[in-house]
């Protein structure tokens, strides 16, 4: 069963590492690197390290893998001190540590060098680099894309006559989403022999995509939000329409169904036509043999579009704002967001990189071959939008989690996420 991005935030992974890791708080003169990532990714990431290492062997990176709960072992390594010189930062996550000074402002580095600062500026994408500015700071620089998009079934799209849109301007809608997947969903006996639709991501996440797609945003606004429009009935709709898929049209697998099989195991099994995923699924199914396929974008609801869009799904690199090495830290942070890392990100195939000139490469495309709509992935940043960037995310996280589940349960209607607004302004609030 491969990891969702979610999965990858809360499991701690036991994987040996390079020469050179070790444990924080070691009394030497390296760079101590904390990051989480499935094995394929580490040996990307430890790629990136060797090259570095060879331009500047006068610097050293020691690796300090995460465990279970990413942020709350940053807090407890910084408040013992020992925090690590370079932090992994989840757009969902960092803003607390921001709030609570652990992060360095690195416009106190950029303003050193402008005509750096541009160049990434002009090279990259505006929505991932802003996704890391709150409260008018830059607390890291983006390193990887992982919005969210539609892997599908060449063949049964081909059998069923089903042509996907190949780009995010060209969207289709709600009804001809519905409608493949009717197609692509086979019964035999009263059982489903083949989904037409999974879910290989967080459920109330991808819902919430729905909503947005609909013609509303999440939170408003997206960064320090001071509201949640859970109660907007055009993101209401998006989200039934989401969770009807398994409860009413009975295209997509329910919350029992999804306990016996996991969505990776029903798409690469042939046993379901289309799933919602990012790029961190997509070496696995590169590596099956047995599987066609290819991606596509998600739909857009009757009060949405023109285009659809994803979520910013973005990993950047931070420093400690009281590490030691900060100059030295600075040094590998610029390589590895920088045209060098960069590129070699783009070769791996193992992320989508942030910069244009690696996005746009013949080696992304070489690492891309199965794809024939590769604009889903090198357009994704451009359609990409934010949840919310907020210290209270956490607080916020369980009171929806909560909500919306009994949606996706059918305990309730969408329209019900109304009742709970009141109380995420209050949380969002109390932080403003």
């Amino acid at each position: 069963m491969a990891p969702t991005r979610r999965s990858v935030l809360r499991s701690a992974l036991a994987l040996p590492l390079a020469a050179g890791a070790g444990a924080c708080g070691d009394s030497d003169d390296a760079v101590t690197f904390f990051f989480q990532a499935r094995p394929e990714e580490a040996r990307a990431r430890l790629r990136i390290i060797d090259e570095f290492h060879r331009r500047r062997p006068d610097i050293r990176i020691r690796t300090v893998m995460s465990g279970p709960d990413p942020l709350q072992q940053m807090l407890t390594y910084c408040a013992g001190g020992k925090c690590p010189d370079v932090l992994m930062a989840w757009e969902l996550l960092y803003a607390g540590l921001a709030e609570r000074g652990v992060l360095l402002d690195l416009r106190t580095i950029l303003d050193r060098d402008p005509q750096y600062g541009e160049s990434l500026r002009r090279d990259g994408y505006a929505p991932l680099y802003d996704t890391f500015t709150y409260g008018g700071g830059q607390f890291a620089l983006p390193e990887q894309w992982s919005g969210v998009f539609l892997y599908y079934n060449r063949k049964l799209f081909e059998r069923a006559g089903i042509r996907p849109p190949r780009r995010w301007a060209d969207a289709w809608s709600f009804a001809e989403f519905l409608s493949a997947a009717r197609e692509l969903t086979h019964r035999e006996g009263g059982r489903v022999r083949r989904w037409g639709f999974v879910d290989g991501w967080v459920p109330y996440y991808s819902a919430a995509c729905f909503g947005m797609n609909n013609g509303a945003e999440w939170f408003s606004p997206p960064m320090a939000p001071a509201r949640t429009n859970i109660g907007d009935p055009r993101f209401a709709a998006g989200v039934q329409f989401y969770a009807d898929l398994a409860l009413r049209h009975r295209v997509a697998p329910d919350v029992a169904d999804q306990q016996s099989v996991s969505a990776y195991d029903l798409f690469a099994g042939g046993r379901a036509g289309m799933l919602l995923g990012g790029h961190w699924l997509y070496s696995e199914f590169a590596d099956s043999d047995d599987l066609d396929f290819d991606v596509t974008v998600l739909p857009v609801g009757p009060d949405g579009g023109p285009g659809a869009m994803t979520d910013v799904g973005c990993t950047g690199l931070s420093i400690a704002a009281d590490s030691p090495r900060r100059d030295q830290a600075w040094e590998f942070v610029k390589f590895a967001t920088g045209p060098v890392g960069q590129a070699i990100i783009a070769e791996s195939g193992l992320f989508v990189p942030v910069l244009r000139s690696a996005v746009h490469s013949p080696q992304f495309a070489a690492a891309h071959r199965a794809i024939g709509n590769l604009e889903v992935l090198t357009d994704g940043p451009v359609h990409s939008r934010q949840f919310a960037i907020t210290p209270a995310w956490g607080k916020v996280e369980s009171l929806l989690s909560r909500t919306c589940n009994r949606v996706l349960r059918g305990a309730a209607q969408a329209d019900s996420l109304a009742d709970t607004a009141a109380d995420i302004d209050a949380l969002l609030r109390a932080r403003t």
